[in-house]
């Protein structure tokens, strides 16, 4: 992260300098070529700070999350008359990892097709359980929560979990499930 700080500072101190070295104190005024062509030349600079930024992230997830060890937890929600999300609750390996409480316009964007990338994280190779606890309102506006456990592989490569919750209507109760994608 420093790296990218000092390479944004030196992008900025050219910024700069080149600004300076258009508005010299004792030169007169430049016309309005040279002024197109100043802005023409921090729009350039601009643009390149934005690529050199964007480029910086990737290298730092790359580093930080190397896919060797990663793992990433979505969650799906397909819900509508039986369960309204408030909460949840993630835990690996016995060890809580996230905790997530929901907007209104949370729930909105989830019963809508959205989908949450709940949790990234390092984890070693070798097994692993994941639980995961929901807290919300069910049937007839009695508060829910209920847990769903998964134990999986991590192996070489990343390793993609989601939620799903959906509506079961053959028992009009939500469901709850993880699946690896």
């Amino acid at each position: 992260m420093t790296a990218t700080w000092v390479l944004l500072t030196v992008l900025l101190s050219q910024l700069l300098l080149s600004g300076a070295q258009a508005q010299q104190l004792d030169a007169p005024k430049a016309d309005e070529a040279d002024d197109n062509q100043l802005a023409s030349q921090l729009q350039q600079l601009k643009k390149e700070v934005i690529a050199l930024n964007r480029d910086l992230f990737i290298l730092e997830e790359d580093l930080l999350f190397p896919s060797s060890t990663q793992v990433v937890v979505f969650l799906a929600v397909d819900v509508g008359d039986y369960f309204k999300l408030d909460a949840v609750e993630l835990k690996i390996d016995e060890q809580t990892v996230s905790h997530y409480l929901y907007t209104e316009k949370q729930q909105l964007a989830l019963a809508k097709g959205g989908v949450q990338k709940l949790h990234l994280a390092n984890l070693p190779q070798g097994k692993h359980e994941l639980t995961a606890f929901f807290i919300g309102v069910g049937p007839h506006d009695r508060e829910y929560k209920r847990a769903t456990t998964l134990s999986f592989e991590k192996g070489s490569d990343a390793k993609m979990l989601e939620l799903r919750i959906t509506d079961t209507t053959a028992t009009q109760q939500p469901e709850f499930t993880v699946v690896e994608l």
